[in-house]
């Protein structure tokens, strides 16, 4: 009795003082900080890398970044959760290696409308383009603001090969050549007469094509589209969700 009546007097002590509170909270924290994070020193990477999963072209990072200067993150997440109603309705719940590549990643808790982490190829360019001029002839009750305007934008990018170099530089793995041939790629995607075999030697399962209906002009509306029929469609997720579950039980 007397010992538990010494171990709480100890510990009202340290309750009453501010000091010795804190200086005990910091060590609680720092050791268990250190705990999580020093194993991450020596191991090569935290996401295990899956077939399939590839840098942007030029066209979709363009088209990426239209999406998340005109918000469309704050109302459409693009992390399927490992939820039985959200794989019904989404598809297979998302993969840490299928957003390797994005600076800043777009998962997220707000979901206004439909996630759109397998939006690719769910619906046609047309869709898209009627969807984005004008959201309430194709879903009625869609409270999206229209985007019209997008397809009246010729894209400019002022330096694409200058944004590739600065991805590269922060590890997403663009090479010499893809760098190189930024502006022809940017360009070429969106063109019906483009080098569609090239371009996919150098970006596997890319789509070239006119994507907004108007391919007398590159717009800003091409460039969204191209991204958003990407999502999605480069990983075979059910082989890389097996893969993922492999390196786990081997690094147990």
């Amino acid at each position: 009795m007397s010992k538990q009546n010494s171990i709480l007097g100890r510990h009202k002590k340290l309750e009453k003082n501010i000091t010795l509170l804190a200086a005990g909270t910091l060590a609680v924290v720092a050791i268990g900080g250190l705990v999580e994070i020093a194993p991450l020193f020596w191991i090569d990477n935290t996401i295990e890398k899956v077939d399939g999963m590839r840098p942007y072209t030029p066209l979709e990072q363009a088209g990426r970044d239209i999406y998340i200067r005109e918000g469309c993150y704050t109302c459409h997440s693009q992390m399927i959760r490992p939820f039985r109603d959200e794989v019904e309705r989404y598809g297979h719940y998302s993969l840490a290696a299928e957003s390797m590549y994005d600076h800043p990643f777009q998962w997220g808790s707000k979901r206004t409308g439909p996630d759109l982490a397998r939006v690719g190829g769910r619906y046609s360019d047309d869709w898209h383009v009627q969807h984005l001029k004008n959201p309430q002839s194709v879903v009625p009750q869609s409270i999206m603001p229209q985007y019209s305007f997008l397809a009246e934008t010729d894209l400019k990018v002022a330096d694409p090969a200058a944004n590739m170099r600065a991805l590269q530089m922060v590890g997403v793995p663009y090479t010499d050549e893809q760098i190189e041939m930024a502006e022809e790629d940017l360009r070429g995607q969106a063109d019906e007469a483009g080098d569609a075999k090239g371009i996919e030697g150098r970006y596997p399962k890319s789509q070239t094509r006119d994507y907004d209906g108007n391919p007398a002009r590159l717009t800003e509306l091409d460039a969204l589209i191209a991204y958003l029929q990407m999502l999605g469609t480069l990983v075979d997720v059910n082989k890389a969700a097996a893969q993922e579950e492999l390196a786990e039980e081997k690094g147990r």
